[in-house]
C-alpha cells in the first residue's frame, strides 16, 4: 500500500569515489607493490564505512511500510487499528514545517535523554523505529494511538506518508 524508499545517491557517490581511488592507486602499484595496495585499500575502506553509516542507519531504523493492516517503521510494527485516525487527519492538515524548522527539530532531539526511557519520562512522543533521534534532513510526524501514546515518526515524504496512513486507518472505526 505504501513503501518509503531511501535514496541511494550518497552511498553510490561514496562507493564510486572509493572504487576510483583504489583503481587509481592500483594502476601504479600492482603488481610490484600489491601488499601496499591492499593495505591502502583497507585503510580507505575504514574511512568509507562512516560515510555509509548514516544511510544504512536510515534504511534500518526509518524505513516505512504500510501494508496488510500494519504500519512498519524500522523494527517496530504497529497495527493500523491502534492508530488514532483523528491524529492522522490533524497531522495531515497541519502546516508543513520549513527546512529550518526540520533542522531545529533534528538538533533538539540530539539533546534528548536516552531512548530507553519511557515517553512520559522523556516528556514527549516516543520515536518509533528504534533510532536515537530524527535524522537530519528528514521530517517528523507526531500521531497518537487510541490509548493516547504519542508516536514520533521520521519520514522523507510527509504528505504521501500521512495520506497513505489516513487511507489505511479510514474505516477502522473509532472506539
Amino acid at each position: 500500500m505504501y513503501l518509503e524508499k531511501s535514496p541511494k545517491t550518497w552511498s553510490a557517490i561514496c562507493i564510486a569515489l572509493y572504487l576510483v581511488g583504489i583503481a587509481y592507486l592500483g594502476a601504479d602499484t600492482i603488481p610490484d607493490e600489491i601488499g601496499l595496495w591492499l593495505g591502502l585499500s583497507a585503510l580507505f575502506l575504514v574511512v568509507l564505512l562512516p560515510c555509509l553509516a548514516v544511510p544504512i542507519s536510515k534504511a534500518v531504523y526509518q524505513r516505512i511500510r504500510i501494508d496488510g493492516g500494519t504500519l512498519r517503521v524500522g523494527r517496530e510494527r504497529i497495527p493500523l487499528a491502534e492508530v488514532d485516525p483523528a491524529s492522522v487527519q490533524a497531522a495531515l492538515q497541519g502546516a508543513v514545517p520549513t527546512p529550518m524548522e526540520r533542522y531545529a527539530t533534528s538538533t533538539a532531539a540530539i539533546d534528548a535523554p536516552a531512548p530507553g526511557l519511557r515517553a512520559a519520562e522523556r516528556g514527549g512522543p516516543r520515536l518509533v523505529g528504534g533510532g536515537w533521534a530524527v535524522p537530519m534532513g528528514m521530517d517528523s510526524v507526531t500521531i497518537s494511538t487510541r490509548q493516547g501514546e504519542l508516536l514520533l515518526i521520521a519520514t522523507r515524504n510527509r504528505t504521501a506518508f500521512l495520506t497513505a496512513l489516513a487511507n489505511g486507518t479510514a474505516g477502522r472505526g473509532n472506539s
